[in-house]
């Protein structure tokens, strides 16, 4: 009798433990301004020729979190130079991108970047189409699908469960990304 009753807590006792994987409920990550900014300034400097025309060379990121729109504003540092010239356009540069998941990357990326501004002092009007042109080329080049941030496997397991992100939620102080247990 009592070897079928410790038989029988025991299988009960599995089955209670494999389903409390389904109890745990959504967990949060907190990504401060802070990581982001470091994560950004590691893809700079950027250098690029773009349109075949125009050497550009791109520095000193700053973050900018839009809670309001969940997107991520990035200002630089920018010079142009055409190599036929001889001299180079120094100014700023701001673009802008939505955060999403990239789940096969483990990572938070950019998509759907767009500029925002590109201004540049002393600049010939005769050349203002183009630097608009190569405006609109690098925040294609230079963020579309970037990862922002990645995740270590720790984010994905927890107390035996596994989770995948789900959610992300813009701060002014920081992302909030939602992990919900892998079904």
């Amino acid at each position: 009798m009592k070897s079928k009753l410790a038989a029988l807590l025991i299988v009960l006792s599995t089955v209670f433990l494999s389903s409390c994987a389904g109890w745990f409920g959504p967990r949060d990550v907190e990504l401060s301004v802070a990581q982001l900014q470091d994560a950004m300034n590691r893809k700079f400097p950027f250098n690029s020729r773009v349109l075949e025309l125009f050497n550009v060379h791109l520095t000193n990121p700053k973050l900018v979190l839009q809670p309001e729109t969940n997107r991520i504003v990035t200002m630089m540092d920018a010079s142009v130079a055409p190599p036929f010239t001889g001299k180079s356009w120094n100014g700023s540069f701001a673009l802008s991108s939505r955060l999403a998941l990239d789940p096969a990357r483990s990572a938070v990326v950019l998509a759907d970047p767009r500029m925002e501004n590109f201004s540049l002092s002393g600049i010939d009007s005769r050349y203002a189409n183009q630097v608009n042109r190569i405006g609109a080329v690098l925040a294609e080049q230079l963020l579309k699908d970037m990862p922002l941030y990645t995740f270590g496997p720790e984010d994905f397991r927890y107390s035996g469960t596994n989770f995948v992100p789900s959610q992300i939620t813009t701060k002014s102080t920081g992302l909030v990304v939602t992990f919900v247990p892998a079904r």
